[in-house]
């Protein structure tokens, strides 16, 4: 592996965009003893001179140039949408382990041919789903694999906003749409909660207030035998948002946000067993018993480092000392074949 076990991994980096800078290269700021940002590529001159004073690093504006830097050990591809795979291919093949953005690939063709390079390569490829490390998330995990609330019947998650949008990710030659760009993080965390299932699918994609050609409203629902139904909602177009979390289980259920939930269930071993009474209800109401409700509550820790530092403590272990890479690409291939068939079921 590059460079030595200890020693700050060498970082190129494709794109200096709203990822590229305020995700990526902020990161590496405050990771110096595994990070150095050493040479970054961008269109824009006003970036690249931003990125040399932040790095002392060296710059170019065009991605071929870039990956020729023999100085570089790790390679972040923050580039467009539409040249991911692409940049990521070629990266590998000049010696350099990658950081691929989501969307990790527009189609399941793309993203095998993507792991084939980097088994040939012999390089680590890790896709960018840090939203795996986000502590809400696990804890949501937690809680439904520990069967407090029994069986899981539905899982809702919601995002959602009411805005404009006028970039380039509202555009389908760049490979833009709300599906591809947010879509990847919460159809990503659903596909791990939903398990080994084939869903099938319900889509919704609709234009609602972007300038461009793709979709900013998504509804998809994934069902499956032995599975949670899951229903997934991103939009632009809510104006009164709700939560991100609402859970519904056979013992109890779980609501909440990105920073607080809270969660009640029931010990059905302590209450009556119900068996079917056949005669006439008395005195003519619904049946109703008292439920004693156990609650418990959550809140983000104050001192959580934050999904993009956890990612990058990982793949440091990864690179330098042969760790399991915690979010593979294979595991990432199931959500690049949702994405596809979701675009394939309900075409803008």
């Amino acid at each position: 592996m590059a460079n030595g076990n200890g020693s700050p991994l060498r970082v190129g980096i494709a794109g200096l965009g709203r990822s590229g800078w305020n995700i990526h290269a902020k990161t590496f700021l405050t990771l110096p003893d595994h990070y150095q940002v050493v040479a970054v590529a961008d269109a824009d001159e006003g970036r690249i001179g931003e990125a040399k004073r932040a790095f002392d690093c060296r710059g170019y504006t065009d991605f071929d140039e870039l990956i020729k830097d023999q100085a570089i050990d790790l390679m972040v591809v923050a580039s467009p949408n539409l040249y991911h795979v692409e940049h990521s291919i070629a990266a590998m093949r000049l010696g350099k382990h990658v950081v691929c953005e989501k969307p990790f690939a527009l189609s399941v063709t793309e993203a095998e041919t993507a792991i084939d390079a980097a088994n040939e390569a012999g390089k680590v490829l890790a896709p960018f789903q840090n939203r795996r490390y986000e502590p809400h998330f696990l804890k949501v995990r937690e809680i439904m694999e520990s069967g407090v609330l029994g069986r899981i019947v539905q899982v809702r998650m919601a995002w959602h906003g009411f805005s404009r949008r006028w970039d380039w990710q509202t555009l389908q030659e760049f490979g833009g749409g709300l599906l591809n760009n947010n879509g990847a993080h919460l159809l990503d965390q659903a596909m791990v909660l939903f398990g080994d299932h084939e869903p099938e699918l319900f889509v919704d994609l609709q234009q609602a207030l972007t300038s461009g050609d793709t979709e900013d409203h998504v509804k998809v629902i994934l069902r499956a035998e032995g599975a949670p139904t899951i229903d997934v909602e991103l939009t632009s177009a809510s104006a009164y948002a709700a939560e991100r979390w609402h859970i519904m289980g056979t013992a109890g259920g779980l609501h909440g946000t990105m920073d607080k939930l809270d969660w009640k269930w029931i010990d059905w071993s302590t209450m009556p067993e119900r068996p079917v009474d056949r005669m006439p209800t008395q005195p003519r109401e619904y049946n109703r018993e008292d439920l004693e409700w156990k609650t418990s509550s959550w809140s983000k820790p104050e001192d959580h480092p934050g999904e993009y530092v956890m990612f990058y403590r990982d793949l440091y272990k990864t690179i330098k000392q042969g760790a399991d890479l915690y979010i593979t690409p294979a595991s990432v291939c199931r959500q690049i074949e949702l994405l596809e068939k979701c675009r394939q079921a309900c075409a803008i």
